[in-house]
This record gives C-alpha cells, sequence and structure tokens, in this order.
C-alpha cells in the first residue's frame, strides 16, 4: 500500500489557537510544516537522572516529550523535561534536536537509552544515549509513518510499528544502545481492511507481560496479531488472529497487571473492549465492546493507562477532551465506568503513568500542552495538578 492512508488520516488541526479542518484522526494527525519551530521551555533545574523505577523516590524525574518537528508550532526533536514526583510541575530542560518528528518514544529497560520513531513516509527509528543525549543512529522502519515502537523485556530487540504501509518490523539492540540492521519485517495483508479503510494501518506492538509473545494492533484490518519472537534471529512468526467488530478501528491494546487481561481502546467506533489474553497460545480474544461515556459524538479514543496496583484504567479521549475513569473488576476481566474529566488541554493524543502511578501525563496534541493529575490509589479520582505545561504539539509524554 502506498501514502493513500497516511494522506486521508492527515488531520489538520487547531494549534496555538488557529481555526482548523477536521479529517479522520489518526497516527499521522500533522498539520503542514513549519518555517521556524517553536522549542520546549528551558530552564537551568538540574536534570533527573534516567531511570525506570516504579519507586516515586523524591525529587526531580526525567520526562521526554515528543512532537512533530514538521509541523507548524511544532518542536525542534525530543523534549527534555523533569517532573517532580509530589506536585507534579513540570521544568523544561531544552531539547534533543536532529531527531525528526518524534512522535513515539519508548526506554530500555536499562533506562541508557532513548527510542523514537521517526514518523515521516521514508519511515524510521532513532536511538540515543541519555548520559550525554547523544544521537547514536537511525535505521530505516520499512514503511511509511511509524507511529509506535516498544523495547522486548530482555532488551535486545526493538519493534515498531509502521501505520502508512500496515507492517512491523524488528531491529536489534547493540550493547551501546543503538540499533543494528532491520531483522524483520512483517505487512499485514490479511484480513482485508475493515469499513472505511484503504487497507492495512498497524498502530501499535509490544510484548505480552509474560514475555512469551508479541502482539500488533491494526487499526485497518481490525485485528490484532499473535506472533511468537524467534531471539536468535530476530524474526517474528504469526500465531493466531483476533478480530474486532468490523469497523471497530483498533488503535491501543493496554494489559492489566495480573497479565491475563488487556483493554483495548478502538479508535474509529468510540468504543474500548477488555480482551482475554493465554500466556500458554498467545491467543487473544475480544470482549464486547464498551462506552467511553462520552455520548454521541466524534471522540477518537486514544489509549488507555491502567494503574500499578490493577485497580484503576483511564482512557484518553481526543474528540471529547476528557480522561474517562473506570474500575477494574473481577481480577482485571471487567471494566466499569466511573465517568470521565476534562483533561485540560486540547486532543490527548497519549497518556501515560508515572512508574509509581501517583500522577498521570497527558500529552494534548492540539493545545500544544502536557496536563498533569495526581492519581488517587484507593478512589482512582484525578486531580489537576497545577496548569499544564506548555509544549509545542505535544503528542507524546514518557515519565520515567
Amino acid at each position: 500500500m502506498g501514502s493513500g492512508g497516511v494522506s486521508r488520516r492527515r488531520f489538520v488541526g487547531a494549534l496555538a489557537g488557529t481555526a482548523a479542518a477536521v479529517a479522520l484522526p489518526g497516527c499521522e494527525e500533522k498539520p503542514a510544516p513549519a518555517e521556524k519551530p517553536a522549542q520546549p521551555e528551558r530552564s537551568s533545574a538540574p536534570e533527573a537522572t534516567p531511570g525506570v523505577s516504579r519507586e516515586a523516590a523524591p525529587g526531580p524525574r526525567a520526562l521526554y516529550l515528543g512532537t512533530y518537528t514538521s509541523a507548524d508550532g511544532g518542536g525542534r526533536g525530543i523534549g527534555v523535561a523533569s517532573y517532580d514526583v509530589g506536585t507534579g510541575r513540570i521544568t523544561g530542560a531544552g531539547t534533543i534536536e536532529d531527531v525528526a518528528d518524534p512522535s513515539y518514544l519508548a526506554v530500555h529497560p536499562d533506562g541508557n537509552t532513548l527510542y523514537a520513531v521517526n514518523e515521516r513516509e521514508d519511515g524510521a527509528v532513532t536511538a540515543v544515549r541519555l548520559s550525554d543525549r547523544k544521537v547514536l543512529g537511525s535505521r530505516g522502519s520499512g514503511g511509511s509513518a511509524p507511529c509506535h515502537l516498544s523495547v522486548h523485556p530482555g532488551g535486545r530487540w526493538l519493534f515498531s510499528a509502521n501505520y502508512g504501509t500496515g507492517s512491523v518490523a524488528v531491529h536489534p539492540i547493540e550493547p551501546s544502545g543503538a540499533l543494528g540492521e532491520r531483522t524483520d519485517l512483517v505487512t499485514h495483508s490479511r484480513p482485508a481492511p475493515g469499513p472505511g479503510q484503504d487497507g492495512p494501518h498497524a498502530h501499535q506492538i509490544l510484548t505480552s507481560p509474560d514475555g512469551g509473545h508479541v502482539l500488533a494492533v491494526d487499526l485497518g484490518t481490525d485485528t490484532v496479531y499473535t506472533y511468537r519472537l524467534d531471539g536468535a534471529r530476530g524474526t517474528l512468526a504469526e500465531l493466531s488472529r483476533a478480530r474486532t467488530r468490523p469497523g471497530a478501528g483498533p488503535r491501543h491494546l493496554t494489559f492489566h497487571p495480573g497479565g491475563r487481561y488487556a483493554y483495548l481502546a478502538n479508535e474509529v467506533d468510540n468504543t474500548v473492549a477488555v480482551c482475554a489474553y493465554s500466556p500458554g497460545s498467545g491467543r487473544v480474544t475480544v470482549g464486547a465492546a464498551q462506552s467511553t461515556g462520552t455520548g454521541s459524538g466524534t471522540s477518537y479514543p486514544a489509549q488507555l493507562a491502567v494503574t500499578p496496583n490493577g485497580r484503576y484504567a483511564f482512557l484518553a479521549n481526543r474528540g471529547h477532551n476528557s480522561l474517562s475513569r473506570y474500575a477494574v473488576e473481577a481480577d482485571g476481566a471487567r471494566l466499569r465506568l466511573l465517568g470521565t474529566v476534562p483533561v485540560g488541554g486540547d486532543f490527548p493524543r497519549q497518556i501515560a503513568l508515572s512508574p509509581d502511578g501517583g500522577l498521570l501525563f497527558a500529552a494534548n496534541q492540539r493545545s500544544s500542552t502536557v496536563s498533569v493529575f495526581h492519581v488517587d490509589a484507593d478512589s482512582g479520582e484525578l486531580r489537576l495538578a497545577g496548569e499544564p505545561f506548555a509544549s509545542p504539539v505535544a503528542v507524546c509524554a514518557l515519565p520515567l
């Protein structure tokens, strides 16, 4: 498939208060290029030490911010900031430049290397050493508009999803954290695209909590694919497919800490679904569609986040500009909608919890802000932690 899917789903959005003409949002929701992109707020405050511990140590911790460098009002690379674990206050600390359109970010399990997609027609993935912010190089993703990436828990392989061409790629990770040549590329040629889709659109790729399988979510084919990774060769072998209802447009899968259930955000039909996962076979079973609590209007659910204690789940709703709150019941088997909370920004593209689960970060694309919420571990209530932080075309926030 060519770039038709990318163009059709490109979003011309309201950024910095400008008017917008809205097309179907998705991974490539980028406005026109800019001549002079803005930079994140800079500060002389000390930087946080990279790391991925779930302990909420006192003092500042690292926060990295994804953007579109080719967007009107976009950034110049990966935004660097820190956040206070007690107050949730974000302090800017500059930019890692020379990284094109880093719209999604992931960190190596050892906390030493940051990875970014380069969401362009000629897609790529880039590695950055965090100790000195040195860009270690980029490798082609084998497709167009890569919009998601993740690191295998063993730290040897990087997975990426190419939205435009509906494929997923594997790259080896060298001891230095740099990326080697691609070892596999799998295109989702079957099943046929869902209603209104022009082809496959891989939107996410991740490893199951047990480490036994690799799962890919494809919005275009309404399918979650399960693969087995060959740990010696870095190749993927398909094991099974799980279909959503036609036209659901699955976008993002998030596992419950128990590892037997996961929650699927369906972008096109504005629903979520509970999925059962079998560690033995890797098979995923998609449950019934459930409400997001946003009414009948267009909402485009983006991503779910589950608290570390497994008691609550949150969903970002872009059209509704809200966060849905769910109580997780029956050891992960059920979601019960509690209501919605205004996100404090426009078009929350991605959300993430701090490692200890005490804070939730929402990257608001159209308002170029990051909202931070305190999360009550007992009630799941969300309380806005001050004014949102200004970050150009914020599409990803990665708290460490």
